[in-house]
This record gives structure tokens, C-alpha cells and sequence, in this order.
């Protein structure tokens, strides 16, 4: 069987004691084919210094002008076939994730160049489920989250993020791959990333930000009619509701245990 090779990016600056924890959590994978890259932005309190001395570590000590202009410039250096993108204060959910996704990516025939999978969000407590089957509702609606993803890493170099997009860049190039140049996403059905939860996005600006985002990428990759069929679907599932239960700490887990009963039985149809 072909050995993926897998390049985890952790973009950084000050970031403390998550730094060391999201790394060590990568090198206790028990899948040996990888690197990790530590994309600092000019760190002053010593987070970066205290990370293990293991020569599976790459350091790149550069400026940036934010959190997706740090990823394009370790997207340039990345050596693995596949990439994944992980926050400071998110880990990889167990030591086995790579090994599975390793054998998922090279045994698919599809050869798809983004592969994804399901996240635990910390925060609320729970497993979120991330949709089977990617198709345009899908893309409108929710997409997997960039640490439960792996992309090609040619995909990644011809096209990067598009920084100008602060909150949403990594769902504008999502669309992209999918609308633009054709990809198609294939579940892996395991859970990548524990994932922090309360992050940049999730402030109460950023996310009048996100939403402003989301508008303009939609419009740049879909039809009017289908945005406004996509909106009225969303607004009779009563969307702002299930998003409100789905961050509630108490029903969450609630929830997204309905949701895979629910996707369980798309997998199998």
C-alpha cells in the first residue's frame, strides 16, 4: 500500500502553553510519516523556544499579515502529500488519527484532493458530525472545518488563501476547489480534531464579519436563485435555531447524536 505522507501546519504567535500542546499531540501519532510546521509570526514570549527538540519539528520564524497569510507561506514549504491545519489549542482526537486517514487517502479511488472527517468540539462537549455528502446546499449550508480537513498539497499550492477574507478564507477556498476547479470532498467517517472551540471566528464581531464573508463567497461562486432557494431552505429548517442548540453546552451532544443518526443512514443509502 502507498505511504501518504501527511505536512501538519500549526500557525502561532504568542501563543503560550497551546503551542507545546497542539505539537505534542501530533508527535504522539503512532503513524511515523509526517512533519510539522510551526509557522511563527515573530513570537516574543518563548513559546516557540519551548517546544521538544525532535527533528520532525520544522520552525519557520517569519512575519505575517494574519492567520491565512501565515498558512500560505507553510503551504509553500510543506513536503507531505496531504496537509492539515491545525489552531494552537486543538490536537489530533487520538495517536491513531493519521494511520486512518493514511489508509483511508491511500486506498480511495476516488483520489479526491480534500478528504475530511468529523471534529470534538471541547467546548460544548461534543462530537460534531460533519455532512457525508458535500454538494452545493451543502457547501452554502456548512462545511467541514479546516482541522477536520486534509488537502492535496498540490491543491493548496495552486491555490492558496485569499487573505483579503479575514474570518472565511478557508470556506472561500473550500468553494473554490469544489465550484471552480472540480474537487470533490470524500468522508472519512472517523473524527480528526479536538477542537478548541471560542476561537478568532466565534467573537461577536467576527462573527458580523463571517457573515458578511459568507455573503460575498456565495455570490462569487453560485446563481441568484439558487442563494435565495438555499436561504428560504435554510430558513424553514429554522437554521438560527439548530445553530443555537448546537453551541448550547446542555444540548449539543443532544443534537449531534441526531445528526448522525440521520447521516448514518444517508452513508448507507
Amino acid at each position: 500500500m502507498e505511504k501518504i505522507t501527511f505536512s501538519i501546519i500549526v500557525v502561532c504567535k504568542d501563543a503560550g502553553d497551546k503551542l507545546g500542546k497542539t505539537v505534542r499531540s501530533v508527535l504522539t501519532q503512532s503513524y511515523p510519516h509526517y512533519e510539522i510546521i510551526v509557522k511563527d509570526g515573530m513570537s516574543a514570549d518563548g513559546s516557540v523556544d519551548r517546544l521538544p527538540a525532535d527533528k520532525r519539528i520544522r520552525i519557520v520564524r517569519q512575519k505575517d499579515r494574519g492567520i491565512y497569510d501565515a498558512m500560505n507561506q507553510a503551504i509553500v514549504l510543506a513536503q507531505g502529500d496531504y496537509l492539515l491545519f491545525l489552531n494552537c489549542g486543538d490536537y489530533l482526537y487520538d495517536e491513531k488519527v493519521l494511520a486512518k486517514a493514511g489508509v483511508w487517502i491511500a486506498t480511495d479511488r476516488a483520489a479526491s484532493e480534500i478528504y475530511y472527517g468529523d471534529i470534538y468540539n471541547r467546548s460544548v462537549g461534543a462530537k460534531i458530525i460533519s455532512n457525508p455528502r458535500i454538494n452545493a446546499f451543502a457547501c452554502y449550508r456548512n462545511i467541514p472545518c479546516h482541522q477536520a480537513c486534509f488537502y492535496a498539497r498540490e491543491l493548496m499550492q495552486r491555490r492558496p488563501y485569499q487573505p483579503k477574507y479575514r474570518v472565511r478564507a478557508d470556506y472561500e477556498h473550500f468553494l473554490g476547489s469544489y465550484f471552480a476547479d472540480g474537487v470533490r470532498p470524500v468522508s472519512m467517517q472517523i473524527v480528526v480534531a479536538s477542537y478548541e472551540g471560542g476561537g478568532f471566528s466565534e467573537t461577536r464581531e467576527n462573527e458580523r464579519l463571517s457573515a458578511r464573508e459568507h455573503a460575498a463567497i456565495v455570490k462569487k461562486y453560485m446563481r441568484r436563485g439558487q442563494i435565495f432557494r438555499y436561504r428560504l431552505l435554510m430558513a424553514l429548517s429554522l437554521a438560527p435555531v439548530r445553530t443555537w442548540i448546537s453551541k448550547n453546552a446542555r444540548l449539543a451532544g443532544i443534537y449531534q447524536k441526531t445528526k448522525e443518526c440521520l447521516y448514518r443512514k444517508r452513508r448507507r443509502g
